[in-house]
């Protein structure tokens, strides 16, 4: 029999709230007040563990910081597996874009603590495919790293636009032509490129 899950704490469970609350209606537009609401506790609790709603803010992405978890499958498939994963959040019902994203547009660029977390989630991004393209032997593995970012971006913006899963695939195909162009074995047919127009 497995043993009774863990009580959270008080600071958990405000944590869990605001990342809830702030992912689904906006940093904005949720004051604590409304957290504090939410679980039953006065202001003054949830000051006691989160001092000012910057530090809860700053709580709240950090949480949001996942780092990728280590695979024994091949780097060109955990490239190209990023993006089913990618299409499986779209396909989510409470999905509401990139939380990094959200946050810099929504507190504006000159909010420095939010957008040093912002830049730091995308450079760990960044930095996961160079070091699977490395793994591949690709020449300019930081400059391919950079597109395939781009193209997890425009995806997430493409999906919040349209509302539509299948940008994931869109930019899974786009990365299979990537790598192919950088020498990289991804198995099936090359992309098929249109005739040429007539001279």
């Amino acid at each position: 029999m497995a043993p009774p899950p863990t009580p959270q704490t008080m600071k958990e469970r405000i944590l869990e709230t605001a990342d809830r609350l702030f992912y689904l209606q906006g940093i904005r537009a949720i004051g604590v007040d409304t957290i504090a609401a939410e679980i039953g506790i006065s202001k003054r609790t949830l000051y006691n563990h989160f001092p000012s709603k910057d530090t809860l803010i700053a709580a709240y992405l950090e949480r949001r910081f996942a780092h990728a978890r280590p695979s024994d499958k091949p780097p060109a498939e955990q490239i190209l597996a990023s993006f089913d994963s990618l299409e499986r959040r779209f396909a989510a019902k409470d999905f509401r874009g990139c939380p990094f994203v959200n946050a810099v547009a929504e507190l504006g660029p000159k909010d420095r603590a939010v957008k040093k977390i912002a830049i730091a989630f995308k450079e760990s991004r960044r930095v996961w495919f160079r070091e699977r393209l490395t793994e591949l032997g690709v020449t300019d593995a930081d400059a391919l790293a950079t597109q395939l970012v781009l193209l997890v971006d425009g995806a997430i913006a493409q999906d919040l636009v349209r509302d539509d899963p299948a940008m994931a695939r869109a930019a899974k195909d786009a990365a299979k032509v990537l790598l192919r162009n950088a020498g990289v074995d991804v198995g099936g047919d090359p992309v098929k490129r249109g005739k040429p127009a007539p001279q």
